[in-house]
């Protein structure tokens, strides 16, 4: 639950912009499937079983062949670290959209991709590959399956999202492009996580509004609209929520005014 009401913290950040800036995810999946996530459990072992696994750091993986993997899309001026132009070759290796498919993320998630923003180190790479032991691109592909987000528990998707935001950053800005956000929450919520009602309504507001302090958007807010989302649901659940006694964000607020307004019309 958010803490006492708060405006965004003003920062010095300029512009952040990242390869998932645009567009929205094609993944919708549907709750039977959510139920069913433990159906087949090739979609959270990655090869499906039967690898020949390696010794030392990393037991379940081939770390010669996975090692290549990486050093084929490692940066040119440091091969330890993959950046947007790596990350881009494999997503071609897979055939997947790095500009609109949200499962690029989910598996850079997954592969624990944490440490700076827009981009994958080669100790986090080799480590993620052997806790979901791939060490191919038949492997990865295998695996996409896995990466359907409605295959996470509420907890692992609020990680997840919170994941979303942080890796879109631009060095060490803290904050997001409004523009960016609205890209970013159209490709992490387009399933049943919240209403479509809920979403296209808050990215309505944050494309009109005429606010400059909402010209960038904080991790707080953004993890706020999540949270702020499954408390309330529908426009029926509004119907107790009192801004005078409000904890959420200023940006909740401004919010909810603006549902309230466009209801009126």
């Amino acid at each position: 639950m958010p803490g006492k009401k708060r405006k965004a913290e003003s920062t010095n950040s300029s512009s952040s912009s990242s390869m998932w800036g645009s567009g929205s995810s094609s993944q919708s999946p549907s709750s039977s499937r959510r139920s069913n996530k433990q159906s087949s459990s090739s979609r959270r072992g990655g090869g499906g079983g039967g690898a020949q696994g390696g010794s030392g750091a990393y037991p379940y993986i081939n770390e010669e062949s996975a090692s290549k993997l990486f050093d084929e899309i490692c940066d040119e001026d440091d091969p330890n670290v993959a950046g947007m132009e790596g990350i881009c070759k494999l997503c071609e290796q897979l055939n997947l959209d790095p500009l609109e498919d949200v499962r690029v993320l989910v598996l850079l998630h997954k592969l624990g991709a944490h440490k700076k923003p827009a981009e994958i180190s080669k100790e986090e790479f080799m480590t993620g590959c052997n806790k979901l032991q791939l060490d191919s691109i038949d492997k990865f592909t295998n695996f996409l399956p896995a990466l359907d987000t409605g295959f996470m528990e509420r907890d692992e998707f609020k990680e997840f999202y919170k994941f979303c935001f942080q890796f879109n950053r631009q060095g060490t800005h803290k904050t997001l492009e409004k523009d960016l956000v609205v890209a970013l929450l159209k490709m992490c919520l387009n399933t049943d996580r919240i209403t479509s009602h809920r979403l296209d309504t808050f990215c309505e507001f944050l494309e009109t509004t005429t606010d400059a302090s909402y010209n960038k958007i904080t991790l707080d807010q953004w993890r706020s609209f999540l949270d702020f989302s499954q408390e309330f649901p529908d426009e029926g659940s509004l119907m107790g929520y009192d801004e005078s006694e409000s904890a959420w964000p200023v940006l909740i607020d401004e919010y909810v005014e603006f549902l309230e307004k466009k209801a009126k019309k």
